[in-house]
């Protein structure tokens, strides 16, 4: 199998690249990243002379780009993971961007896809375009979309021209949609790797108001062998929820860090909540688990003691990101 995949130097992208390069020795894989400031050529280090894989960069916005692509190689499938994916950047920075990557590029690969034969596309998809839940209940497949916040509804338009696609023009197409993940190679203005890494520099938490936002998490390679799963026996149409089934409030997830580096509480500082914060997500992950067999290999404990222990062990890593952009960022978020 010959595999397009979109916005492989990204965190989930580049940990798939790896999971699938490992697993199946017969697998090659086309990896097309803009390199924009989360896509990182260092999450892909070690793959150089690795003959079943290739680094092309691009935008998937770009037409005569993607076409030459598809051109070029026969893909069998395509795996798009490429997307503006911080929430706060879709609010603060505007939605122009999110738009661009996530509708209209979705909507390239389509085209693309269908042109040249792909016999499969699977979109990356994401729990925030269900809205927000209450106090009880769980994220079905037939839940409504309700996006609350731009990156979410830019994630649910590509959703839908996924299905539109496949419901109008017969191209096979799959959605996952996953619960939020953690692990290597995470771009530090995300909870988790944002609190280890400030923790690490004895720094001030920030917490988005009462810290009570309760979330699903998985660790990103449960996520990937999930992604593998319904690439190679999911049918057309489908869409599989992932999820982690482990529901934490931030405060929870910050506190368990705050121990696993050894800091004191004292670091967290509450800051003024974001808007359209949604309260709660959870994920009912039976469908996967009943029609493909899909179950998650790591503990929640042993997934955070590694990515923990990964993140003290790579600041070479972690601290190379927090130059230059990202520190004009972070200070526009939480101290400004």
């Amino acid at each position: 199998m010959k595999i397009l995949v979109t916005g492989g130097a990204g965190f989930i992208g580049s940990n798939f690249v790896r999971f699938m390069l490992s697993k199946h020795s017969d697998m090659e894989i086309v990896n097309v990243d803009l390199l924009t400031y989360a896509g990182n050529l260092e999450n892909l280090a070690g793959l150089e002379d690795e003959p079943r894989y290739t680094l092309e960069r691009g935008n998937i916005a770009d037409p005569d780009r993607m076409n030459s692509l598809f051109e070029e190689h026969d893909f069998d499938a395509v795996v798009n993971f490429a997307a503006e994916s911080h929430v706060d950047r879709s609010i603060h920075m505007g939605a122009h961007d999110f738009i661009m990557t996530n509708i209209y590029g979705v909507q390239v690969l389509l085209d693309a896809s269908r042109e040249h034969g792909v016999e499969r596309f699977l979109q990356v998809s994401t729990d925030e375009v269900y809205g927000s839940l209450g106090a009880e209940g769980l994220f079905t497949e037939d839940s409504p979309i309700q996006p609350n916040n731009p990156y979410a509804a830019t994630k649910a338009g590509a959703d839908f021209m996924v299905r539109a696609a496949c419901e109008t023009h017969g191209l096979d197409a799959v959605i996952t949609r996953c619960a939020n993940n953690f692990g290597l190679y995470q771009f530090p203005e995300k909870l988790i790797p944002l609190m280890i890494t400030n923790a690490i520099e004895d720094k001030e938490l920030p917490m988005y108001g009462d810290g009570l936002y309760i979330r699903d998490w998985i660790y990103v390679p449960d996520h990937c062998s999930a992604i593998d799963l319904v690439l190679r026996k999911a049918t057309a149409g489908s869409i599989y929820n992932i999820g982690g089934e482990h529901d934490l409030t931030n405060l929870d997830i910050v506190s368990l860090i705050l121990k696993l580096v050894d800091k004191p509480e004292s670091l967290i500082k509450h800051v003024k909540d974001r808007p359209g914060h949604d309260r709660r997500y959870a994920m009912d992950s039976s469908k996967i688990r009943a029609d493909l067999g899909w179950e998650p290999d790591y503990s929640f404990k042993d997934a955070m003691d590694a990515t923990v222990s990964w993140y003290l062990d790579n600041s070479d890593w972690w601290k190379r990101i927090r130059s230059g952009e990202y520190q004009e960022y972070y200070s526009r978020m939480y101290e400004k």
